[in-house]
């Protein structure tokens, strides 16, 4: 029986059938794809680090190096399972050239190894270990990615001549957002170009216990090892490894929540739609006898069929898509080990999917037991009462067209019955603006000051070299006698030690200088002004249980100096671990310089770039916009590609629910349509009031969702930035796009969905819909 009355209740209404289902499958696809990429990435990313065995703990270090003192220390803490120290010999960018292809104008620190024997693996893409022979230069897979080299080519290093063999995995630096790139050549090639560079160690342990790497990071700065360079921990790695990938999946994520409750919305469309249709049906039914429940059981098996032919189809989609966007993560990281827990927590999604539609199905139904029999077979509709719009006459009209003022009305005196489909625009406005302000905001000039670097236009950076102080000095003195540089600030990092609240020490890099030339942004407090002020990074201050106005204390010439937290600002360098002060500072060596400088006019950043490159060709110059373009390059890219399918799939939402929705209000209306037929009113009179109850309603959920989306969006989003060190985070908004082309898309597929909608309100007899 119950098939038959599905079979039959679906050739009487394929197009609200058909839609009802592409919303349940594109919640389920989603649902399911979201799933899975997170179990996949999560997997991908353990069996690279387990594969590759990453340090728990890695220290960088530039300078001398006491290894005997190190092994002691290994051999003496309880905590270490392996310890080793590797060598990293960077070479400047104009050294290398890939092909055809220079990495003169490249931002990374490039370097080369040899394959380690106990651990930090480098592997090839196919996960196993590498092993390189004379000649062969393995290249790190950005390169590969971004079509600077192929296997096969010629690579010239400082004169002497590689062939590139193949591309490597490097657990540590494979993510853009990692300032280095280790390339790996043989131990007898390493050799003959050992003094070409400047050599950088690599200070690494494995723990016994991950757990204790909180214990083990305090016992060796306590011992005060060496540590001039940035230290990065296994927790780190691992999140540097998962953020490109997981903000394209985070946006995934949102917009399958959102879709979700759209199409749970599309189905109380669709519910409320057939419930006046068969509303006299319904009545009859209950004169009868029938319990409410055995007439629930007939809609409920319609839509648990379509919910569970929508979640099927979903599911198989999401398996078309998944291969596309997983491309990416088994290029950097290699096929996940958790490929069939992925699987089986997409149908746990599908499953929720389902359930939670029934669930909302079975709420809708409940309206069953306030239908009276005798007025459902009499009038054949629900007799909705006007709640509101009481003062709205039309004789006091004098602002709108009739047809206008009419539709206005008659939002306002059924606002429950619209509340649906504002909900809904609302959401598809959020869909809309949140991705593609997430993506300007990424790759706007003003995020470096997310990332901790000033808003200049020119960055040098100045370390591994000798009498750093005296080069550095020398260029600050060029910069200044350069017409075309209007502004020019120099930042020296030095390592202090800090006292925790447990009495313990710990190594704090501190930037010196003046940093309200090039500020970054503060999520609290401001920039240090006076000598007795620090400002932290948000990881500092998170791991030293500081906020703005508590004082910490710094070990300086064996005295202990009281500084006062001025400000805590995002940072994503040198493992997000900074802090930033202004006091004048003769001890301790420096570790890098950097050196800002704004050029008075913009045009002239490229050709200064290169100037500066050539001349002083030991530092690193950057065009800051290249630095985020290369640094943050293939997380914009993931986000420009959800934001493009965001908009798409807000759009399809928006044309389905209104077409849903005014063939709904045409259904229910029937008796209100046939007496303004009498009264005179034409078809295109009837179709403007539906426009401008569109209208009305599409202009409040513009203005809604453009609102909770600079809102609720940017916390959303922010949160996930913060994550891995920023924070205080803004959206940057594309006025044009955000505030007139997207609304303009809204607004067109509104129209065109309520024009198609309406379109058989005209046939609407008026002998068979006017009742006593």
């Amino acid at each position: 029986m119950y098939y038959r009355i599905i079979r039959n209740d679906i050739a009487k209404s394929k197009l609200i059938t058909l839609a009802t289902m592409f919303f349940v499958a594109a919640a389920a696809m989603l649902v399911s794809l979201a799933v899975m990429l997170v179990v996949n990435l999560s997997g991908a990313i353990d069996t690279l680090m387990t594969r590759a065995e990453t340090p728990h703990f890695m220290q960088m270090h530039t300078g001398e190096i006491d290894t005997a003192r190190l092994t002691e220390f290994a051999e003496r803490n309880g905590h270490v399972d392996e310890f080793q120290v590797l060598e990293f010999l960077n070479m400047d960018g104009a050294r290398i050239r890939l092909g055809d292809t220079s990495l003169a104008d490249n931002v990374q620190d490039n370097g080369f190894s040899i394959q380690s024997e106990k651990f930090d693996y480098l592997l090839d893409l196919d996960g196993n270990v590498i092993h390189a022979s004379d000649g062969e230069l393995y290249v790190p897979l950005s390169y590969m990615k971004d079509n600077t080299t192929k296997v096969g080519d010629k690579a010239v290093i400082s004169g002497k001549e590689f062939v590139v063999a193949g591309f490597l995995r490097d657990s540590q630096m494979n993510s853009t957002l990692s300032s280095s790139k280790r390339f790996l050549i043989s131990k007898n090639d390493y050799a003959e170009i050992k003094n070409l560079g400047s050599t950088e160690y690599l200070i690494e342990f494995r723990l016994k216990n991950l757990a204790a790497l909180g214990a083990f990071e305090t016992a060796y700065a306590t011992a005060g090892l060496e540590a001039n360079g940035p230290t990065v921990t296994y927790p780190l790695f691992k999140m540097i490894n998962a953020i490109s990938d997981g903000m394209m999946i985070g946006v995934i994520l949102l917009v399958s929540v959102l879709v979700v409750a759209i199409a749970l919305m599309c189905i109380r469309f669709t519910l409320l739609a057939k419930i006046e249709d068969d509303y006299r049906e319904i009545g009859v039914m209950k004169a009868i006898g029938l319990r409410v429940f055995d007439i629930k059981k007939i809609y409920l098996a319609k839509y648990a069929a379509m919910a569970a032919a929508g979640c099927i189809l979903g599911f198989g989609l999401s398996f078309i898509f998944k291969g596309l966007l997983l491309e990416n993560i088994r290029l950097y990281m290699g096929e996940s080990n958790h490929s069939s827990l992925a699987l089986l927590f997409g149908i746990i999604g599908i499953l929720l999917v389902f359930l939670a539609i029934m669930a909302y199905v079975n709420g809708v139904l409940r309206r069953f037991r306030r239908i009276s029999p005798a007025e459902a077979v009499r009038f054949g509709t629900s007799q909705e009462k006007a709640a509101g719009a009481k003062r709205l006459n039309l004789s006091g009209n004098r602002l709108f067209n009739t047809n206008v003022f009419l539709g206005i009305k008659d939002v306002l005196a059924r606002k429950k019955l619209y509340a649906t489909m504002l909900s809904v625009l609302i959401i598809s406005a959020f869909i809309i603006i949140v991705p593609q302000n997430l993506h300007n905001t990424i790759s706007s000039k003003g995020f470096s000051q997310y990332m901790g670097i000033g808003d200049a236009d020119m960055r040098i950076d100045l370390q591994q070299t000798d009498h750093i102080s005296e080069k550095a000095a020398e260029i600050v003195m060029t910069m200044s006698g350069d017409s075309a540089i209007s502004k020019v600030v120099v930042l020296t990092t030095k390592t202090f030690r800090a006292k925790t609240e447990d009495g313990a020490e710990e190594r704090l890099k501190i930037e010196l200088g003046d940093h309200s030339v090039f500020p970054v942004k503060y999520s609290e407090g401001r920039a240090p002004a006076a000598e007795d002020e620090i400002a932290l990074s948000a990881m500092n201050a998170n791991e030293l249980g500081k906020k703005v106005g508590d004082v910490i204390t710094l070990t300086m010439e064996g005295k202990g100096n009281n500084l006062k937290v001025s400000g805590i600002y995002s940072d994503i360098t040198n493992g997000g671990k900074t802090a930033k002060a202004v006091f004048a500072d003769n001890s301790g060596d420096v570790m890098w310089y950097v050196i800002c400088a704004e050029l008075s006019d913009p045009s002239l950043i490229g050709s200064k770039v290169s100037e500066y490159g050539d001349r002083f060709d030991y530092a690193k110059v950057s065009d800051i916009d290249d630095y985020i373009k290369q640094t943050f390059g293939s997380t914009i890219s993931s986000v420009e590609k959800a934001s493009y399918a965001a908009i798409v799939v807000a759009l399809m939402i928006t044309v389905l629910v209104t077409l849903l929705f005014m063939k709904m209000l045409v259904a229910k209306d029937r008796s209100s349509i046939s007496v303004m037929k009498v009264f005179g009113f034409t078809n295109s009179d009837i179709q403007a009031q539906y426009i401008s109850r569109s209208a009305f309603v599409l202009i409040l959920g513009i203005a809604l969702g453009t609102l909770l989306a600079n809102t609720l969006g940017e916390r959303l989003a922010g949160a996930v930035i913060s994550s891995f060190g920023a924070s205080a985070f803004h959206f940057t908004v594309h006025p044009i796009s955000a505030y007139l082309l997207s609304p303009l898309m809204m607004i067109g597929s509104v129209l065109i969905a309520t024009l198609i909608g309406t379109s058989r309100a005209g046939q609407i007899q008026i002998s068979e819909n006017i009742k006593e």
